[in-house]
């Protein structure tokens, strides 16, 4: 298989643009930039792909082993960039596709020229030895990836309105639903497992690549004690805490979200 069919990968815009390479959530696919990343395709090469075992990507690429780990998502993430030969990357991505995308950048940082984190969280779990905060205690999470794994089509009704965190428009919470509905439900909850389980603090100190963090408000899954602590702990970041609230203004807000990545990179022209 080619890496375009291996991902789904999708090119829009200009071929001499700097390159903008979009990354997707738990349970989603690429649609959920569908708001934003048009934005930028007049003046960058956008890039949209699904991770192995999401939307339209080949089911061959899914492998359980490799995918137990973010590391191997972030593999992924370099062999698509190696792939279409793109180099000075913005990489934007969402959720746990921000911490791949610091996992990708610490492996192949002359690829990478920004990063943009939409709600970072390098660690879910809180670790009591440390202080450090990450939102959820274990109960928390054994209960989450027992619920995916015994009735996955009703954790995915009650999660999403909660998740998305706008109980005014409930359209959007239905989409993420429906979102999470499409997707193969053992592959989420081994992605699910490879996320809420991961740590990836230390790696944070590995990124050199300058970060945007976007850091949403009322976030349930990444609260503003995270994303500071994400800015804290990167050689080069600019935090910027966004009015939307939930997790997911790709979704939410992606007027806000546009403006936010756009005012960034243009100060850094």
């Amino acid at each position: 298989m080619t890496i375009r069919s291996r991902h789904n990968v999708r090119v829009t815009g200009p071929d001499d643009g700097q390159p903008m390479v979009f990354a997707h959530g738990f349970g989603c696919d690429q649609a959920m930039w569908r708001h934003v990343a048009p934005r930028f395709a007049d003046r960058y090469q956008v890039v949209l792909f699904d991770h192995a075992g999401a939307g339209g990507s080949d089911p061959a690429a899914y492998d359980p082993e490799r995918h137990a780990r973010l590391e191997g998502y972030a593999e992924d993430v370099v062999s698509v960039i190696e792939g279409l030969d793109l180099h000075d990357v913005v990489f934007v991505g969402h959720s746990v596709s921000a911490m791949i995308g610091a996992l990708a950048a610490a492996e192949a940082p002359e690829r990478f020229a920004h990063l943009v984190m939409v709600g970072p969280s390098p660690r879910y779990l809180d670790d009591p030895e440390t202080g450090y905060i990450g939102g959820f205690g274990r109960e928390d999470i054994d209960g989450l990836l027992e619920s995916l794994g015994s009735n996955y089509l009703g954790w995915s009704a009650a999660m999403a309105p909660a998740i998305i965190g706008n109980a005014d428009r409930p359209e959007l919470g239905a989409e993420l639903t429906e979102s999470f509905c499409r997707a193969d439900p053992e592959i989420q909850r081994r992605f699910a497992a490879a996320t809420f389980l991961a740590d990836n603090r230390a790696d944070l100190a590995r990124v050199r690549t300058p970060t945007l963090v976007l850091q949403c408000s009322d976030d349930i899954i990444a609260p503003d004690v995270v994303g500071e602590y994400v800015h804290r702990h990167l050689a080069e970041s600019e935090l910027v805490r966004m009015a939307a609230t939930g997790h997911c203004p790709n979704l939410s807000a992606p007027d806000e979200t546009a403006a936010a990545i756009d005012s960034y990179l243009r100060a850094r022209r």
